[in-house]
């Protein structure tokens, strides 16, 4: 390969020099952030020789070039005047090219996706907790709730109403420790000052409206400074806000403080200026903010109704990811009083069509825990709780966010337009039903439904779009894993040449052990479909049960990625495998991956590849299952699991067995 040649070729397909923000590399592929995308030269790429193919992720062109080449290849990239950055740098860069609303998102995202499970279970059990609470909904009961009409039940049901709103009520605890450490501060101070927003002798944050309504706040008297004594349980954005402000305080002083004043006074100082700052300012301001938007709404339906009423359901949900939500409940008692709420139907489109889209990412993705935790939060929104939904689906995803607003908006204006009002508080879902005024509870179910039917179309139909294009570019990067694996040219000179170190009398051993303890999947039943096509080659799949990856059979190590989440083997028989750790875990950039072989080291059946945190990749978000396959898929007639699926099983045992093709005549003669 002409390295330079195809440096120029590449440079001038993708739009030349003045079209690339941006360029660097990984073990295998050539990776841009373009200007313009519609400016490359799609055909031309695919018809380089040289070249393996291309594809678009991440806000990156990636072009295929394969191990051994790719570096050599981008070292002529510079001189051409293509900026150099390092993979990091690069991703920072395809960052920037998103708006800053989606940036925003993203930090949402980062910050909530180790807090799924907490809000997923507190969402399922307040869900449960409705429709034991919920007046009328079983008309069997004369209008009662079923704990009423069961009061043997009240027990239970107290215990759930418990553990359903504990997660909600000390959510800045939660999100303080995520966010702080998302901002670069310490996680656990993060946590302090949530727990500092939520003490008890604050009055309780779904109160603080009220109280400030009935004069009955109370406050500090600071030097003659009136402090409000409002706690945030339920809150979000102004414990996000505070962990912002620690984190960078946090920072500033560990530059300035040294040694054993640092240890001692960082902390200290931190905690003690972010809390009167969070008190003193960040509080007052925020509550007034939240009455000031209920205000506002209630001014824009009244004067510009159906548009009015499409505005505030489209915006209702980022509503209640900040948390300002909580300042709608007097503003609604005062309009039932009135006559009727508009605030509870309109919310109740809004948590409808984010369901809705929620279910449509539950029936259209591969990813095996996305599947698990958007089947429960899509039935938690359309019964009023939407926090697992948001914040464990939809804003991860975004594409669904922004759908079920649209959809929300919709809702919205039908709301408007048919005069519909809430004459009680309660669950805004299709539970909700119970609090609309009687006489508009058919056109309540039509709007809804109508909403409902929206989201999920579009959601579906976005969905499986981009299934699709997962799915090539899947291929078209196994394409080029499967260059990085020595999978391609196996041809009957390179069977005969590189038959594979002989270690010990292995080389005629064609059985690959278990790499792991754990469950044993089917590679059909894997969530990316890279392997789950078998795209790499033939194998099976290990949930893995503790942290440590063993040889499966005696081999060189072909491939080690410094990120310690993926590794190539060429075993004594001449078998290619490559084991991978999890799915998208390269994202974490060695993170939690202790890699203890490198290119090159011979090892035996048994030794110790890696050790890994299993549980910190799994908190993080992290589908861990992993695939063991052989990539010279040329070379063998097949494979065979030799281990039961769904069975578990400990390293070192039966896994894979493997039939060999026959020899070429020319190399069974020699």
């Amino acid at each position: 390969m002409e390295h330079a040649a195809v440096a120029e070729r590449v440079v001038d397909a993708v739009g030349g020099p003045s079209n690339i923000q941006a360029a660097a590399h990984c073990a295998t592929r050539l990776r841009f952030v373009l200007q313009d995308s519609d400016e490359v030269d799609q055909a031309a790429l695919d018809a380089d020789p040289d070249l393996k193919g291309t594809f678009e992720g991440g806000g990156m062109f990636q072009v295929i070039v394969g191990p051994g080449d790719v570096d050599r290849v981008f070292a002529h990239l510079a001189p051409l005047g293509v900026k150099e950055v390092s993979k990091d740098e690069l991703k920072q860069v395809a960052d920037q090219r998103s708006s800053w609303f989606v940036r925003f998102l993203k930090v949402f995202a980062d910050i909530f996706v180790p807090l799924i499970p907490v809000l997923v279970g507190g969402g399922m059990l307040m869900a449960l907790n409705n429709v034991l609470t919920a007046e009328g909904l079983m008309p069997w009961y004369g209008g009662q709730s079923f704990i009423e009409a069961n009061p043997a039940w009240e027990g239970l049901a107290g215990i759930i109403n418990m553990l359903a709103a504990a997660p909600f009520a000390f959510l800045p605890i939660l999100v303080g420790f995520s966010a702080a450490k998302r901002f670069g501060g310490n996680p656990y101070l993060g946590a302090a000052m949530g727990m500092a927003m939520v003490m008890p002798q604050l009055v309780n944050g779904y109160d603080v409206a009220q109280a400030l309504a009935e004069n009955r706040m109370t406050y500090w008297d600071v030097f003659g400074l009136q402090v409000q004594q409002s706690g945030y349980q339920g809150t979000v954005l102004p414990i996000l806000v505070v962990a912002f402000i620690l984190a960078n305080l946090e920072k500033g002083l560990n530059r300035v403080l040294k040694g054993t004043i640092g240890f001692i006074f960082t902390p200290t100082l931190s905690l003690l200026i972010t809390g009167f700052i969070t008190f003193v300012a960040i509080g007052p301001f925020l509550f007034t903010a939240g009455d000031a938007l209920g205000r506002g709404i209630e001014w824009l339906y009244t004067v510009a109704g159906p548009l009015g009423g499409m505005v505030f359901a489209f915006f209702y949900s980022p509503i209640v990811i900040t948390g300002l939500h909580q300042s709608f409940p007097p503003i609604e008692l005062q309009l039932i009083a009135a006559g009727g709420s508009f605030i509870f139907p309109i919310a109740s489109m809004a948590n409808a069509a984010q369901g809705a889209a929620c279910l449509a990412v539950y029936l259209t993705t591969r990813e095996k825990k996305l599947k698990g935790v958007a089947g429960a939060s899509s039935f938690s929104a359309f019964l009023g709780i939407t926090e697992p939904a948001i914040f464990g689906v939809n804003l991860r995803l975004r594409y669904p966010l922004f759908i079920g607003m649209g959809a929300a908006a919709v809702g919205g204006a039908l709301v408007a337009l048919m005069n519909i009002r809430a004459v009680a508080l309660g669950a805004a879902g299709y539970l909700g039903f119970v609090s609309i005024r009687a006489t508009d509870i058919g056109r309540f179910f039509i709007a809804l439904l109508i909403t409902t039917a929206i989201s999920f179309a579009v959601t579906y139909a976005v969905a499986r779009r981009k299934v699709g294009a997962a799915q090539r570019n899947a291929a078209a990067a196994a394409e080029g894993a499967a260059v990085a694996l020595g999978a391609e040219g196996d041809d009957a000179e390179r069977y005969e040449g590189e038959a594979g170190p002989v270690l010990a009398d292995d080389a005629e051993d064609w059985r690959l052990t278990a790499p792991l303890d754990g469950r044993v999947l089917a590679l059909s039943e894997v969530s990316d479909p890279t392997f789950a096509q078998q795209m790499l080659g033939p194998g099976a799949a290990v949930d893995p049960s503790d942290g440590v990856l063993y040889a499966p059979a005696d081999a060189v190590v072909t491939v080690a990625f410094p990120t310690g989440h993926a590794y190539g083997l060429r075993t004594a028989g001449g078998l290619d495998v490559l084991i991978h750790l999890g799915f998208d875990t390269v994202a974490l950039d060695g993170e939690h991956f202790t890699p203890l072989v490198r290119k090159g080291d011979v090892v035996r059946r048994g030794d110790v590849l890696a050790r890994f945190d299993a549980a910190a990749i799994r908190a993080a978000g992290y589908d861990l299952t992993t695939p063991m396959v052989v990539t010279s898929a040329k070379r063998i007639e097949g494979t065979q699991l030799t281990a039961d699926t769904g069975s578990t099983v400990a390293h070192g045992e039966a896994f894979l067995s493997i039939t060999p093709k026959e020899k070429p005549a020319a190399a069974a003669q020699s």
